[in-house]
């Protein structure tokens, strides 16, 4: 199974309609968005969005439990 990086929501005071608070997302890898302190989130829709790095924590998850997420989404 490939690496997938997971984080959850932590503020969304700016982005309400967008993130939830403690919901689990995961990113896709980029560069030049982690250069300027922001994130890559994959949403419910599977479309990608970019945030500020500070509205999410990093979560890691155990291998299983990674699949299983994936699988359900």
């Amino acid at each position: 199974m490939s690496h997938h990086r997971f984080v959850v929501c932590i503020n969304n005071d700016a982005y309400p309609a967008s993130l939830e608070l403690r919901k689990l997302y995961e990113i896709i890898a980029d560069e030049v968005a982690e250069k300027r302190e922001q994130v890559r989130v994959v949403d419910e829709s599977g479309d990608d969005y970019l945030y500020p790095q500070a509205l999410f924590a990093p979560v890691e998850l155990p291998t299983r439990t990674q699949k299983l997420v994936l699988q359900a989404a």
